[in-house]
């Protein structure tokens, strides 16, 4: 079962870069932000009501560092990925930019949470990037589109939003229930959204099946799936593990972008596939050779004495 949760979680994050694209072209970024998540947070609000014993304990100061990090990995993130696809990025070319984030991650993961980061696991991280670079000069050349400049910094600054949400929640000293943190992050992005749909008088939704279809999309795929197999996977591996996964993003997307939409996919583009899956072996090999490196000193620290009750236990 362990095994299938990246997987999993690789599906469902990417597909929300198709369901941006599906959305794109019906309404404003804010109008398909809000309907996303107004019926999802009424809905958990509903279900909280039931499940009261996941709430017992929840201090307000770990409610406030819930609502943050859902404002950073929700809010920003999203509303960063919606408007560079309104502004004519691809969906491709923003999970590529994306693609960075496990850099970024990696890089700070030493100082800010003090996990070690094994050579390994550096080889893999570089590794990865090879492969999002590869898949990014074949995407930039397919490209027949005008869009500005400025456009790609759009997408960096909401990788940037999920770092930081990242390293706010590791850094936190109590776990929050999945289902507590979830709803809490799903609410806060319906107010904000809400808030920004009705400033910017786009708060009606159109009318069309299709805006609804892609709502109804966003909604089970990348935010059940994807954005919860997130936090989960986190948990249990790590931020440089997790992360690592995220250079699978671009070239799954750019796999599924030309199935469904008939977007350019050649050998560049596969070869970049490729190196990323390979990123991830080498980085999931490192960390478990470091974990058991850790283990054996670890035990090789503790007093003869302790060591012969262990045994003998």
């Amino acid at each position: 079962m362990n095994a299938l949760l990246p997987v999993a979680f690789v599906l469902c994050w990417s597909s929300g870069f198709i369901g941006a694209k599906l959305g794109a072209g019906t309404a404003d970024a804010s109008t398909l932000l809000m309907w996303r998540f107004l019926p999802l947070a009424a809905v958990l609000l509903a279900a909280a009501a039931f499940s009261r014993q996941a709430w017992r304990g929840l201090t307000l100061r770990d409610a406030g560092r819930q609502v943050a990090v859902g404002a950073l990995s929700q809010s920003g993130y999203l509303l960063s990925v919606y408007h560079a696809i309104q502004l004519g990025v691809s969906s491709g070319t923003t999970a590529l930019i994306d693609g960075v984030q496990p850099l970024v991650a990696g890089a700070l993961a030493g100082p800010l949470l003090r996990q070690y980061v094994s050579r390994r696991q550096w080889l893999g991280l570089w590794l990865g990037l090879a492969g999002v670079a590869t898949v990014t000069l074949a995407d930039a050349g397919a490209a027949g589109q005008e869009v500005p400049w400025w456009a790609y910094f759009v997408p960096f600054l909401g990788m940037l939003s999920l770092v930081a949400a990242t390293f706010l929640e590791s850094r936190a000293r109590t776990r929050v229930a999945p289902r507590v943190s979830l709803t809490v992050h799903c609410t806060t992005s319906a107010v904000l959204f809400s808030a920004l749909a009705a400033g910017t008088g786009a708060a009606v939704p159109p009318a069309g099946s299709s805006f609804w279809l892609a709502t109804a999309w966003l909604v089970v795929l990348p935010t059940f799936g994807g954005y919860g197999l997130y936090w989960l996977i986190l948990r249990r591996s790590g931020v440089t593990e997790v992360n690592t996964l995220m250079f699978l993003m671009a070239p799954v997307t750019a796999v599924w972008g030309a199935l469904m939409f008939g977007e350019p996919f050649g050998p560049q583009t596969a070869l970049g596939l490729t190196v990323g899956l390979a990123a991830v072996v080498v980085v999931g090999r490192g960390g478990g050779a470091h974990r058991t490196r850790r283990a054996a000193r670890s035990g090789a620290d503790r007093p003869a004495a302790a060591r012969r009750t262990a045994v003998r236990r």
